[in-house]
């Protein structure tokens, strides 16, 4: 009888040492994140904001930073993904903020990190786009603020311009609830709705790793370096996928459905939030 209550308790003490093992931090669950950086003097990107607060509706953990921050978020990026307890990345910013995402997004693939999913509003230069990226969904006003494929990169780059549209400028393309809603639509392919029904994001050099429609296939390879977010000169074409239509919200289901532009109204709406 002593020796069935010695054994009984033992497996009590062991059914709980495995319990805690499985609570350590070392074996916490990966979570996305997706980070969101405003542009010149913190005060001209408050469409970041608004995105962010609907990105977290969806369940999704979402911050928003400053562009000059970008290294200091890389470095924590780099940490938790080593460690397990983040990723898939995805990087999204305004103007001085996109090219805080490039920036970012390279500096991140000499770490031997990957990112799920870039989204440039409007950068004020052209960049190659690093082959650890895995899709770019770059939504441009003006010629210049065009991206192209990087040496090595064999992820999908989508150009949609959306300067026919005359109600969207640089100062309000990144607070159109439109161009928001396609963003959502591209983030959900990437990770799911949250809590916990997130999708790893596949690498960036996986040849089998499925397209998004809003991220459909590009071409040849650039001139630039692995890894290396070079800036670069635009350019008619270099096998990414351009369009000048405006583009309405993805649907879960991936498919793209041409619209208008959008009516004055909204436009105004946005623009008061500036």
């Amino acid at each position: 009888m002593r020796n069935m209550r010695r054994l009984a308790a033992i497996g009590v003490l062991s059914v709980v040492m495995v319990a805690g093992l499985g609570t350590t931090p070392g074996m916490a669950q990966s979570r996305a994140h997706v980070y969101l950086l405003r542009g010149l003097m913190n005060i001209f990107s408050l469409g970041m904001d608004t995105l962010a607060e609907k990105i977290q509706h969806r369940g999704i953990y979402a911050t928003v930073h400053n562009y000059s921050e970008w290294q200091t978020l890389a470095d924590h990026a780099a940490a938790a993904y080593h460690a397990g307890t983040e990723g898939p990345i995805i990087i999204i910013g305004h103007s001085l903020g996109t090219d805080a995402v490039m920036e970012m997004s390279a500096y991140l693939g000499r770490k031997g990190v990957p990112v799920a999913l870039a989204v440039p509003f409007d950068g004020t230069q052209s960049f190659a786009t690093p082959s650890n990226v895995a899709r770019v969904l770059n939504l441009t006003h003006a010629d210049y603020g065009r991206v192209y494929r990087g040496a090595g990169f064999h992820g999908s780059i989508s150009n949609v311009d959306v300067s026919s549209d005359r109600n969207i400028d640089h100062l309000n393309i990144d607070k159109s609830a439109r161009l928001h809603a396609q963003v959502i639509g591209a983030i959900v392919a990437v990770v799911g709705n949250g809590n916990g029904n997130q999708k790893p994001g596949p690498a960036a050099n996986d040849h089998r790793a499925p397209r998004s429609a809003a991220t459909p296939d590009s071409g040849n390879d650039g001139a630039t370096k692995p890894g290396d977010s070079k800036r670069i000169p635009a350019k008619p074409a270099d096998g990414a996928t351009n369009s000048r239509d405006a583009v309405k919200p993805l649907a879960d289901g991936g498919t793209p459905v041409i619209t208008g532009p959008e009516k004055s109204g909204s436009a105004g709406a946005a623009s008061s939030t500036r």
